[in-house]
């Protein structure tokens, strides 16, 4: 799904994420998506409802998921939760209820893997950022205001937190 771009990259002093960050490009995807706003407090009873909305409105226009589930993050304010809920798709869904069309955006990002309890997200992205500041500036980036997350396991896959694993993607602008 990635493709490295030869960067210059600061070394990672990293603590909450099991893997280097990294600077990739990525190309567009396409995906089904429910937008939510919502108080922060709200966060853990709408996903699963919401997960099971679009896997229903998916397999109902007969698509494929083609990758694990994801929020993309467009409003950062303490207590609201601006995001969406998105499942990538072989082809673009028609919309039904809440569900929209729409893609991850071909982008530059900065990508890190987070391995643990979803509480130590904010850690691991507080770390990413400070990596972040010293390899975008070189590379003439700068982070853009939205991020997304991937959630490459977690507990429908082991109830276990030590085991899920979360990417975090931070798309990066020109610095200009």
């Amino acid at each position: 799904m990635s493709d490295l771009r030869p960067l210059s990259l600061p070394p990672a002093n990293i603590n909450q994420m099991t893997e280097t960050p990294q600077i990739q490009t990525t190309p567009p995807q396409p995906l089904a998506i429910i937008h939510l706003t919502i108080p922060r407090s709200e966060m853990r009873t709408v996903i699963g409802p919401a997960l099971s909305e679009l896997h229903a409105t998916i397999a109902a226009q007969g698509l494929a998921i083609t990758g694990p589930w994801l929020t993309h993050h467009l409003r950062m304010v303490p207590d609201i939760f601006d995001f969406e809920i998105c499942l990538p798709v072989s082809a673009p869904v028609t919309p039904a209820g809440r569900v929209i069309s729409g893609e991850i955006p071909a982008m530059t990002a900065a990508h890190a893997v987070f391995t643990g309890n979803y509480s130590g997200l904010g850690a691991a992205w507080s770390e990413l950022g400070t990596w972040l500041a010293e390899a975008a500036n070189a590379n003439g980036l700068k982070p853009a205001t939205d991020l997304w997350e991937c959630y490459l396991a977690g507990p429908e896959s082991n109830p276990d937190p030590a085991a899920w694993r979360t990417e975090l993607i931070r798309p990066l602008t020109p610095a200009s």
